[in-house]
């Protein structure tokens, strides 16, 4: 193992230890997630000035323990490479990092590459930073590509019980199924009456809920196209909310968490 090594990464989490230091949680390119002491952090500001906020992006210098290997990888020096002060200082951009950040927090292995997942957090937060599409909008596509890049991408393109294409199905709204993961047409679902007791009052349940046929096309195509491109498909204010009722509801239901960011999120969205 190499006493020490650079590379880029987002910060992802960082808590105090101690009077001075911190343990900082980074999403690396070259080395996944990895956790870092950082010595008087607090207190150095040639090392560490400006690069300590959370989503910033970082050129980063670390050093493996030379004499205890199963103590902490200490980081020597940052370099910031962007701080997205205009997420920094937007609370509802803010909410909506926080959220993506926990996911990838949450979700990946300690010191496992995901270079494809560092690319899409970091394009996220620079579209959100830049402010040409909706934070919203950037939401959905983010959540989408994070589970198919992770490998729980929900079937959102056909029925799954009868397999007939969203194209074929005469229905507006299909059933998305949380446990499963998949989308069911209304024939193959059941009868209205019975999907409206399951339903919430906003289309959502703890069992799933009802997406229109228009929404899930949507979410099919910014799951393919590329990153560039995402700002010529318009979602109506309905399509945001289903769709973010759909992963919202979806993402912490497959992964067995309750998200204190997203909590927060919906705070700022009902005050607003």
């Amino acid at each position: 193992m190499d006493a020490d090594f650079n590379t880029d990464a987002i910060l992802l989490r960082k808590i105090e230890y101690g009077d001075h230091d911190l343990i900082i949680t980074f999403l690396t390119r070259d080395r996944g997630k990895i956790s870092v002491m950082a010595k008087n952090a607090k207190k150095s500001v040639r090392r560490f000035s400006g690069a300590m906020d959370l989503f910033s992006v970082n050129h980063i210098q670390c050093a493996f323990p030379r004499k205890n290997r199963d103590a902490m990888i200490n980081l020597c020096q940052t370099v910031l490479e962007n701080g997205f002060s205009r997420i920094r200082y937007d609370v509802v951009n803010t909410a909506y990092a926080s959220y993506w950040t926990e996911i990838v927090t949450q979700w990946l292995e300690e010191g496992k590459a995901q270079p494809d997942i560092f690319e899409l957090l970091y394009t996220a937060l620079e579209m959100v930073d830049d402010g040409y599409i909706r934070t919203e909008v950037i939401s959905l596509l983010f959540q989408i590509r994070f589970m198919r890049l992770s490998g729980f991408s929900p079937g959102i393109d056909q029925c799954d019980t009868c397999s007939t294409s969203l194209e074929g199905i005469d229905s507006a709204r299909l059933w998305f199924d949380f446990k499963a993961g998949r989308v069911v047409c209304s024939k193959c679902r059941g009868s209205e009456s019975f999907s409206r007791e399951l339903a919430g009052p906003f289309g959502g349940s703890t069992r799933g809920c009802w997406v229109s046929k228009g929404t899930l096309k949507q979410l099919s195509w910014i799951n393919t196209v590329e990153m560039s491109r995402a700002d010529r498909i318009k979602f109506s204010p309905v399509a945001i909310q289903e769709g973010e009722t759909l992963l919202e509801s979806f993402i912490p239901f497959h992964m067995g968490l309750n998200f204190n960011s997203l909590k927060f999120l919906n705070k700022m969205r009902f005050d607003i």
